[in-house]
């Protein structure tokens, strides 16, 4: 038989001291990883200057959070934002990382780059509990941004009701201001917060602070186009304050095209003719005033039409809004203000012409025609002391002569190429002119030459002399006055100008014209 004991007994021993090495190794491992833990390593960061105990938060990992901190992990240790593992937590309204974090001590008042603090994103986010946990540990509840934002400006620019009645509560300054001036009210009024609006006021926020740009909470209610706030701010804003602004809440309403706001403006009284105050009048090139200029400029015909109704003034503004309306080509903003009064022979300070200026700022036959309607005076435009004919030259010697003739300008002006539509429109509100050699060398190669020339060689119809009579009797409002009149559609529609000037013919316009007005627009 094999005797097999002493292998065991020689092998035994061996095998024995080998396992305690191997076991002792072990446990020096742990102890260095221990000691490793405690020190250094633990807070050893990434290239985003991350720490383990940042990736455990952001990745909502509680167990590791836990470990990590009593290990030693610095709860203080930022990204490149500068934001500490308890900010991460409060974004991710992580109640459980936030506990561990404050609990191991970590600084609640520190700010990120943008100076930011935990308890502004608690009340961002209208976490109550977040908000809480965070007093609790004395966070500073009026802490400032790098804007000179406020916690409490934070909840009510976001509209966390809840957040911002504790914070409140709990002593939170709700007429403190940002680098801007703005106040809470003023942010909740801005993003249209109508419940935010109802708190603060109930807590006594202030509806008379303006902003750096002297701006009170009701103007920015008006901008923005919130009927229920302005409704709540129109009582308790002073009309003082509202006046040294320099601007009114109408203006803003209707350069945003708020008609409602405007109605309920207009309603408690506020002066549609108001004017802006010369600092900001002097901001705009155009040197603008009223509030109808501001709807104008804003191609906001409704609220125009809202204006002209309460009684506004179009022609207060330096610049007229009406040449703005004719320039940008609105024919019912043009209709309107012609009809409540506009006049039809506005032109910008210093300028001097020989006929109409508003003709100058129309490129569309649509408004053309719509001036003409209303007064605008054609025979002007066939007056010219330039480029009269040789034998009529020397009777007026004597005249002054304007800085622009209505020849030189057609010649030179985006209506070039449409020159004649537009002298057919015109001469369908003139009687007997005579073209000038300007105009005739301008039209002499058109297809409508020979139709413009007949119109201006021989006499007008007693019928054309007729109607420009009847619709010079019947004065500016002359399209409204012509359609009242009691008399067959037929005649209504030539006194309108429907029809052909001399002839009953449907007037044609250059299909050219519209291609070439299309283009230049």
């Amino acid at each position: 038989m094999l005797n097999i004991s002493p292998y065991f007994e020689q092998t035994a021993p061996n095998e024995t001291h080998r396992r305690r090495k191997a076991h002792h190794v072990d446990a020096q491992q742990t102890e260095t990883s221990s000691r490793q833990t405690r020190g250094v390593c633990v807070d050893k960061r990434t290239l985003q200057e991350q720490t383990a105990l940042m990736l455990a938060v952001q990745g909502r990992h509680l167990d590791c959070v836990r470990i990590l901190l009593e290990a030693g992990a610095d709860p203080d240790i930022c990204n490149k934002n500068k934001e500490t593992p308890l900010y991460k937590a409060c974004e991710q309204e992580s109640i459980g990382a936030v506990k561990l974090l404050l609990a191991s001590g970590a600084a609640v008042n520190q700010r990120c780059h943008r100076g930011w603090t935990a308890l502004h994103e608690a009340a961002r986010r209208d976490n109550v509990q977040l908000c809480q946990m965070l007093l609790k540990a004395r966070a500073a509840i009026d802490s400032r941004n790098a804007d000179d934002v406020t916690p409490t400006i934070e909840a009510a620019r976001h509209g966390r009701t809840e957040a911002l009645a504790f914070l409140i509560q709990n002593g939170a300054g709700v007429n403190l201001q940002t680098c801007d001036g703005n106040t809470a009210l003023t942010e909740a009024c801005r993003h249209s917060h109508g419940e935010t609006v109802k708190l603060l006021l109930q807590h006594h926020a202030d509806a008379n602070k303006a902003s750096n740009a002297g701006l009170l909470p009701l103007h920015i209610a008006s901008q923005h186009g919130h009927e229920e706030i302005v409704s709540l701010l129109l009582p308790i804003s002073s009309r003082m304050r509202l006046r040294q602004s320099g601007i009114s809440p109408l203006h803003l309403a209707a350069e945003h095209n708020h008609q409602n706001i405007m109605r309920l403006l207009i309603e408690a009284g506020c002066d549609v003719n108001s004017r802006l105050s010369q600092q900001r009048s002097s901001a705009f090139q155009d040197r603008r005033v009223t509030a109808l200029y501001c709807a104008v400029a804003a191609r906001n015909a409704q609220a125009v039409e809202v204006l002209l109704n309460a009684g506004a003034d179009p022609n207060i503004d330096p610049f007229a809004p009406l040449l703005l309306a004719a320039h940008q080509g609105c024919v019912k903003s043009v209709a309107l203000l012609l009809e409540h009064g506009a006049r039809v022979d506005s032109r910008p300070p210093g300028l001097t012409v020989g006929f109409p200026a508003v003709l100058m700022y129309t490129h569309h036959l649509d408004v053309l025609r719509c001036l003409l309607d209303h007064g605008c005076d054609a025979q002007t435009c066939f007056t010219c002391h330039r480029h009269q004919c040789e034998e009529d030259t020397h009777f007026n010697t004597s005249l002054a002569k304007p800085d622009l003739q209505f020849c030189d300008w057609i010649s030179s002006s985006c209506w070039r190429h449409s020159a004649a539509c537009v002298i057919d429109l015109l001469l369908d509100r003139v009687g007997n002119v005579q073209l000038c050699s300007r105009i005739t060398e301008l039209l002499r190669d058109t297809p409508e030459w020979p139709s413009i020339k007949e119109k201006t060689s021989s006499p007008r119809s007693l019928m054309h002399l007729c109607r420009l009579k009847v619709r010079e009797q019947l004065g500016t409002r002359r399209p409204r006055s012509v359609d009242s009149l009691p008399l067959p559609g037929p005649m209504l529609q030539y006194l309108s100008s429907r029809t052909g000037s001399d002839h009953n013919t449907t007037p044609h316009l250059c299909s050219h014209a519209h291609t070439q007005l299309s283009a230049n627009h």
